[in-house]
């Protein structure tokens, strides 16, 4: 029996509503809002409005206002806006023509001596629901984001995990969903001017601008909603005859302990279908799986295949055969920065989708607070027993081998098509 999924409704679409751009309370009773932040009070120009004729659709986003845009009232008046439109007249643009300028924080940021500061999180945060706004009205087709302060703004509240800084996000050009459009992390002009000496980060940001404006002449990405059958008979994956992805949703880390399990499995079969199923607790119920596994004549994909291949061998007694790609090492290849390879990472910078995980990843986790380490048992089995839980970690399984695949098949265009052989 199968049944069939639509996927979509499990990832964040469409833009943001009303609600998630109102001023809201934080933890500690602060509000997101111009009031509670202060910066207005100590402007000659607060709140500095959106400035530039927005010809070719680029929206720059960037720190603050400094003392020259302050006093004038318009965005990247000073050096670094001097920089930031000579860099951008030799690509072709003109920076108050052909595009929409704002800052991540609308006021100006002093210090206690009346000298210009970087915003703090909250500043950045308190400003955060006009960014989305301004967005939303003008729908750009290319958002530059010059500096960490622009990146906290439109990533940081909808990325789940570990921020980092600038250098994780820098120089990915990603299809974000969220805003139909594409998100271009750089430095900003002042960092690049503190480096003048050795120019080497001001080569890289030019580069960084250069790719960022070609996305113009590229139609933008829309997301391919998956088919994803939930099935109760494996005899179907008798049938498979290409290279698939697989995934296993597990009681923990490494299946060596004790009453650890897997408890679901996913095969994708193209970029767009996959197959996904409880594991069959019987070892007849799941020989169709387990010989698709032992066949040596179907390549397979994964996320960190020695998790899988290490699940394989210890639950159900059948290595994998016949390995074909690993996209994490391929994402640390092409790109060997830490915490960019793993596959949600991964999934946001080159596809666009920011979160479809963060409903279960608490199940993830050992409810025991006296376990710990890769010996622990999470709680996906109390997932289970939730009104919608079983259908959760399914969908969720699905999506990590159909992400998986799509991955594969770009690191494959740029890996091995590249190759001069």
């Amino acid at each position: 029996m199968a049944i069939y999924v639509n996927a979509k409704k499990y990832i964040m679409e469409g833009f943001f509503s009303k609600k998630e751009t109102e001023s809201v309370s934080r933890p500690d009773g602060k509000r997101y809002s111009c009031i509670a932040c202060g910066l207005y009070k100590d402007c000659k120009n607060p709140k500095t409005k959106p400035f530039g004729n927005f010809k070719k659709g680029i929206l720059n986003i960037g720190e603050a206002p400094g003392e020259r845009e302050d006093t004038i009232g318009r965005p990247w008046q000073g050096k670094s806006g001097k920089l930031l439109q000579r860099t951008y007249k030799e690509l072709g643009i003109d920076l108050f023509e052909d595009c929409l300028n704002i800052n991540a924080v609308r006021c100006r940021v002093l210090d206690t001596d009346g000298d210009d500061r970087t915003p703090t999180n909250y500043e950045v945060e308190c400003c955060r629901k006009t960014i989305l706004a301004v967005i939303q009205e003008y729908k750009p087709k290319v958002i530059i984001l010059l500096g960490n302060s622009a990146v906290y703004s439109l990533i940081a509240h909808r990325w789940k995990k570990d921020f980092g800084n600038l250098n994780k996000w820098r120089g990915w050009i990603i299809p974000d969903q969220d805003f139909e459009a594409w998100l271009c992390p750089t430095f900003h002009p002042d960092e690049v001017e503190k480096d003048s000496k050795n120019n080497v980060t001001k080569i890289i940001w030019k580069q960084d601008l250069q790719e960022a404006v070609y996305k113009l002449q590229q139609p933008f990405p829309k997301y391919i909603e998956p088919e994803i059958e939930m099935i109760e008979d494996l005899s179907v994956l008798d049938d498979i005859k290409f290279p698939v992805a697989i995934d296993y949703e597990t009681t923990g880390i490494k299946p060596h302990a004790d009453g650890h399990k897997i408890i679901c499995a996913s095969v994708a079969t193209s970029a767009n279908h996959a197959f996904v199923f409880l594991m069959p607790k019987s070892r007849k119920a799941r020989l169709p799986f387990v010989n698709l596994l032992a066949n040596p004549k179907i390549p397979k994909i994964a996320q960190n295949m020695k998790f899988e291949e290490a699940w394989s061998i210890e639950i159900l007694r059948q290595p994998v055969i016949n390995w074909n790609w690993d996209t994490m090492l391929a994402s640390h290849i092409l790109d060997n920065r830490p915490g960019v390879t793993g596959l949600k990472f991964q999934t946001y910078v080159q596809f666009g989708i920011v979160d479809y995980s963060s409903e279960i990843e608490v199940y993830l986790k050992s409810g025991n607070k006296n376990e710990f380490g890769s010996n622990a048992i999470n709680n996906i089995e109390a997932l289970l027993n939730t009104p919608d839980g079983k259908g959760i970690l399914m969908k969720y399984c699905a999506l990590d081998t159909i992400f998986t695949y799509r991955l594969c098949k770009l690191q494959q265009s740029l890996i091995i098509d590249d190759l001069p052989f």
